[in-house]
């Protein structure tokens, strides 16, 4: 019976040796280990928690028989081991599998030699007592949640071997501060760097494609980041809740950027150095997409720049940035998504180009700032709760374009006086569309030729008066223009009889909580002129800034120190720039945002005007003199 049991137990170790690479499992030193067949050894976990400090041999010997190289640490090797305080790695280790040292809480060191070249998604998950880790030059990919909620890590250097940083890498790693990418890396995961609360320095390197969608949502204190002109797509929220996010910079020459000139743009002679406004985003060129929520709740953005490259704006997009104050939507845009701007009370103006046939639900709604809205004639639906509560607005004019309008699609804009509807056949529109919006006090202006269809349906036969458009046909009226003498803005228009309604905005006014802030006496001036029964005005735009003349305080007065300035206006209208207001024979130079001259002119009489080849919408850089501002052209 001995000598069949014998022959069976050996049977069966034949078996397992030729049907699986795994030789034997054993415990050597207070290690367990998988003894594989060509030689290797693999650290497991063998139902071990392990405590206290590691040490991994690079060899050893079993039994007498040959000896075992220790090449890899298994899948869960340490799992969830709170009591284990640190690990050393030999050089023969090459992979580190998934899950090896999750939880490990009490992990404080750890060395990972450059044999190692694979290191497994959630390899240290939750490791919260790491302080400090490097990854050798061997490794090429940092996998998904590898350091995910590593909160005791402050910094990071990831070596210029790695490609590609994955989903969620480093997310929730409160305690980071700076991280370091190298040029070798070209794609950033989905929420790499989501819920680093700490995070206030991070560079993207020109290899950089592509940045994943929350790659930095919950970045609280991330006050700027650079996205380089390689970037071709931005993930949905990518940026979202970043509230402490002001300025968002493009660059145009290996992130160099200069920090004067109280945060204006500023192109220097001879380089192609930019930089952008604070609270100002510029997206560059590369850009087509702006996806879903990418920068929700950015609550300290101000203004925004859109290049011509993006055509489509996703859904609460710049939901709740409650200081963004203006805001371009280029031609190349064909569609605006549902609460893509919706909770933006800073904004004022907003032109919604020819470009875009449908206004999403909800798409502005709760802009409680918003005074006008020109809305492009290819327009064909308003969604529903497009304009709700846009209580500042008094005037709209739907263009002939729009056929339907939603439920609330103007609700409780408390404030509305006119409406001017140029459709000539009545637009199916829900009845709540004008709910809470007092339509009973407010003028309707229609098409003559439909008037009557107009008193008749609801909720248009809810206006107070029906009036047909003069003339029976659509005028609109002359678009202003802004002149500044003697410290007075004056405005003038073709149309007569008209009321002008107009908007300067101070980027200075805002509340800050930090130390020292500069100032940049800047004020962006909007006007459109209206008169009843006609469409509104273009808007015009003119930049009103004081240029230094002699920077030499003059005295002190209460405290408040005397600057010897002279106001310029900009103004810009298809291409065409003018500066009013710059002493005669100075030279006034045009840039665009690549740091190329567009053209020149001497101020003579108190004005300069140069004709560029800027398309509406672009940055242009206006140098007057010495000194240097940022204004996007119109």
């Amino acid at each position: 019976m001995k000598s069949i049991k014998l022959s069976t137990l050996l049977l069966t170790l034949f078996l397992s040796m030729i049907s699986t690479d795994t030789f034997a499992y054993v415990e050597i030193g207070g290690i367990y280990y998988d003894l594989m067949q060509d030689g290797s050894a693999i650290v497991t976990s063998g139902d071990k928690k392990y405590s206290g400090d590691v040490v991994i041999p690079e060899r050893f010997k079993y039994m007498g028989w040959d000896e075992y190289s220790v090449e890899a640490i298994d899948e869960k090797a340490f799992y969830e081991c709170p009591n284990l305080t640190s690990v050393s790695i030999p050089n023969s280790v090459k992979r580190i599998e998934a899950k090896a040292f999750q939880n490990c809480s009490g992990l404080t060191s750890i060395n990972i030699p450059n044999s190692v070249t694979y290191i497994g998604w959630n390899a240290f998950y939750g490791c919260s007592g790491l302080t400090s880790i490097t990854i050798p030059n061997s490794v090429t990919s940092i996998g998904s949640e590898t350091f995910r909620r590593c909160s005791g890590l402050t910094s990071i250097a990831i070596p210029n071997s790695v490609t590609s940083i994955g989903n969620g890498a480093f997310s929730y790693c409160s305690g980071l501060t700076s991280i370091t990418i190298p040029n070798s890396v070209t794609s950033i995961g989905n929420q790499a760097f989501s819920g680093c609360t700490r995070l206030t320095d991070i560079t993207i390197p020109n290899s950089v494609t592509s940045i994943g969608l929350s790659a930095f949502s919950g970045c609280t204190r991330l006050t700027d980041i650079t996205i380089p002109n390689s970037v071709t797509s931005i993930g949905l929220s990518a940026f979202s809740d970043c509230s402490g996010l002001t300025s968002i910079k493009v660059d145009a020459d290996n992130n160099k950027y200069d920090s004067r000139d109280n945060c204006n743009a500023i192109i220097e002679t001879g380089t192609s150095t930019l930089i952008s406004g604070c609270k100002n985003t510029n997206i560059p060129n590369s850009v087509t997409n702006i996806g879903n929520s990418a920068f929700e709740h950015c609550r300290a953005l101000t203004s925004i720049t859109i290049p011509n490259s993006v055509t489509n704006i996703g859904g609460s997009a710049f939901f709740g940035c409650t200081r963004l104050a203006s805001i371009n939507i280029p031609n190349s845009v064909t569609s605006i998504e549902n609460s893509s701007f919706a909770g933006c009370r800073g904004l004022t103006s907003i032109t919604i180009p020819n470009s875009v046939t449908s206004i999403g639900d909800n798409a502005f709604d709760g802009c409680s700032g918003l005074t006008d809205i020109t809305i492009g004639n290819s327009v064909t639906s308003i969604g529903s709760g497009a304009f709700k509560g846009c209580s500042a607005l008094k005037s709209i004019t739907i263009p002939n374009s729009v056929t339907s309008i939603g439920s609330y699609a103007f609700a409780s804009c408390n404030g509305m006086e006119d409406v001017c509807c140029l459709a000539e056949k009545v637009p199916t529109t829900d009845t709540y569309a004008f709910e809470y919006s007092h339509t009973q006090y407010a003028t309707l202006y229609v098409p003559a030729s439909a008037i009557n269809d107009y008193k008749t349906t609801a909720p248009w036969s809810n206006f107070g008066t029906i009036k047909a458009i003069e003339g029976g046909e659509t005028k609109k009226c002359a678009t202003p223009t802004i002149s500044y003498h003697n410290g007075k803005l004056t405005f003038n228009c073709e149309t007569e009889g008209v009321e002008y309604r107009s908007s300067i905005t101070d980027t200075d006014i805002n509340d800050y909580t930090t130390q020292e802030i500069n100032l940049s006496v800047t004020y962006t001036i909007k006007v459109y002129a209206k008169k009843s029964g006609c469409q509104n005005s273009d808007v015009a735009t003119g930049t009103l800034c004081w240029i230094d003349v002699d920077p030499r305080k003059e005295g002190i007065t209460d405290g408040v120190a005397q600057v010897k300035a002279m106001p310029v206006l900009i103004k810009s209208h298809g291409g065409q720039l003018t500066v009013e207001g710059a002493a005669d024979d100075t030279t006034v130079s045009v840039y665009n945002a690549a740091g190329m001259e567009q053209g020149s002119a001497v101020s003579k009489n108190g004005q300069a005007t140069i004709s560029t080849s800027l398309n509406t919408g672009s940055v242009a850089i206006v140098k007057i003199g010495k000194r240097a501002v940022k204004v996007v052209m119109r």
